[in-house]
């Protein structure tokens, strides 16, 4: 007898859900024409990360971190959310996806029209900045503008450096983003991880998290885990193809 095709097997558990969350990873996005950090080529290639504590110390240190920044802020604003980023919107309008937490950076989710309300950025958004001295937040452009017209490090009115506001390595995730991360993975019932390695802790936590309680697993994503020997599906097809045909399937029989 033939094996069940795996996309219609986790299509029928998604459409038997009650309560769906996913976690996606860089993965998504590379089909956007966002390169990831780890896979060959990745930017870690090419870039090494700037942890808070040096930002914090050192005003070489902050020029690195925006020379960075401010190159990959051209390539983020080009990009366009493709069709797993449009699959997972879809999904959530038909109240299909609980929540969704991202590692992203690149507001592609926002973008494809994903409700917001359903949506948590663990590790922040680079679509803003925020002084490191007086902790106001503001849009993105005015910081970028001044990088880009040679200002090596821009600075709030206070005088203190604005940084994007991502989490950078030594710096805590958001303490709220993080328990309702936890907690909706708790009380799932299928979660599925996209376009991660699931290795970034602690959010790769939600995957045992959710096992524990009961629920069933899914990992898409083209390279290895640490739980893809745990995982009820394992699906390394290419993400833009792999979540349109979910959504196709979940939402066919939906009514």
């Amino acid at each position: 007898m033939p094996a069940r095709d795996p996309i219609e097997t986790l299509g029928a558990r998604w459409r038997a859900a009650q309560h769906v969350v996913v976690l996606t990873g860089a993965g998504i996005s590379t089909a956007s024409e966002i390169p990831d950090f780890r896979s060959p080529g990745g930017r870690w290639e090419r870039y090494q990360p700037v942890p808070l504590p040096e930002f914090l110390a050192s005003e070489d240190a902050r020029a690195e971190y925006w020379r960075y920044k401010g190159e990959t802020w051209a390539v983020i604003q080009r990009a366009r959310p493709n069709p797993a980023h449009l699959a997972l919107a879809e999904l959530a309008s038909a109240d299909r996806v609980a929540l969704l937490v991202t590692q992203n950076v690149d507001g592609l989710h926002e973008r494809s029209g994903f409700p917001r309300e359903r949506l948590v950025n663990v590790h922040g958004t680079d679509s803003e900045v925020v002084c490191m001295a007086c902790g106001r937040r503001e849009p993105r452009a005015a910081a970028q503008a001044a990088w880009e017209s040679g200002v090596a490090v821009p600075r709030c009115a206070c005088g203190g450096p604005w940084k994007p506001a991502t989490i950078s390595f030594g710096q805590s995730l958001v303490a709220e983003d993080l328990a309702r991360a936890m907690r909706e993975a708790s009380r799932c019932d299928l979660f599925v991880a996209v376009g991660t390695s699931l290795v970034v802790g602690p959010i790769h936590q939600m995957f045992d998290v959710a096992r524990a309680a009961g629920a069933a697993t899914a990992i898409v994503t083209r390279s290895e885990t640490p739980y893809d020997a745990a995982a009820g599906w394992k699906l390394e097809a290419p993400v833009e193809q792999v979540l349109p045909a979910l959504r196709d399937r979940v939402l066919r029989s939906a009514g």
